[in-house]
């Protein structure tokens, strides 16, 4: 049985992803990582039980990552699989953003993934076999107006996870970044409906994408057939870019 950790579990995109894997693959056993509302990722691990369980999981604390590790390694003796899906906007224009809305977005998107990483790369080179999947976004190379936090956050994702590849290439383990663009998630929630459909106007396939859609990738990226597939930067857009 695959051990899978997936971070952000409490939003739509860490729990299609979830979903995902426990329909698509009988032997995962996936660890949903929360910090806080937590009835969603509660209510999928009730339809998976002894499949799918909750780890509490700081994303930006170092303590809180070695924690949760440790947890899963004592459970299921191993971690093949780590998505770095936790993510938080606050968008501004750079000249009146708040010297707190570039840390926290910078803390929640970029530091989270270098702890994330780091903390599970001993165990996977010691059993010779990782799969590391970083939900960036589209917003790390088509950044637009208002995000010159998430943007640069998201960008040091992909810089990180190409980085990464070459570090832990020889001891089986790759390293892998999905670029989503507009997902049909809570993140799209505050748009009404003339928003999205100027938003949707400026996709080629005139439609918002899935969770489903996104996980789908994150399913091949992990997989043991995508062994020779590392420093990919995977851009999930409808053909934006």
């Amino acid at each position: 049985m695959r051990s899978i950790l997936i971070t952000g579990a409490n939003g739509g995109l860490g729990l299609g992803i979830g979903r995902y894997f426990l329909e698509k693959e009988p032997d995962a056993k996936v660890w949903l990582g929360v910090r806080s509302n937590r009835a969603n990722a509660e209510a999928l691990a009730a339809e998976y039980p002894h499949r799918c369980e909750l780890v509490d999981l700081e994303v930006t604390s170092k303590e809180s990552w070695e924690a949760a590790v440790a947890a899963i390694l004592d459970i299921d003796g191993r971690l093949d699989v780590l998505v770095n899906n936790a993510g938080l906007h606050r968008d501004h224009l750079l000249a009146a953003m708040p010297d707190e809305a570039w840390s926290s977005v910078i803390s929640t998107n970029l530091d989270s993934v270098f702890l994330g990483c780091r903390a599970v790369i001993r165990p996977m080179m010691a059993q010779r076999f990782g799969r590391i999947v970083n939900i960036a976004s589209l917003s790390a190379i088509l950044p637009p107006l208002g995000q010159t936090n998430y943007a640069a956050a998201k960008a040091g994702v992909v810089a990180l996870t190409q980085t990464l590849a070459k570090e832990v290439a020889r001891a089986g383990i790759t390293v892998n970044a999905v670029l989503p663009g507009y997902i049909a998630t809570e993140a799209l929630s505050h748009m009404d409906e003339e928003a999205a459909k100027r938003a949707k106007a400026g996709i080629p396939m005139r439609r918002f994408g899935t969770p489903a859609e996104v996980a789908s990738a994150v399913l091949f990226l992990a997989c043991h057939d995508a062994a020779y597939v590392t420093g990919s930067a995977v851009k999930i857009d409808g053909g934006i870019f």
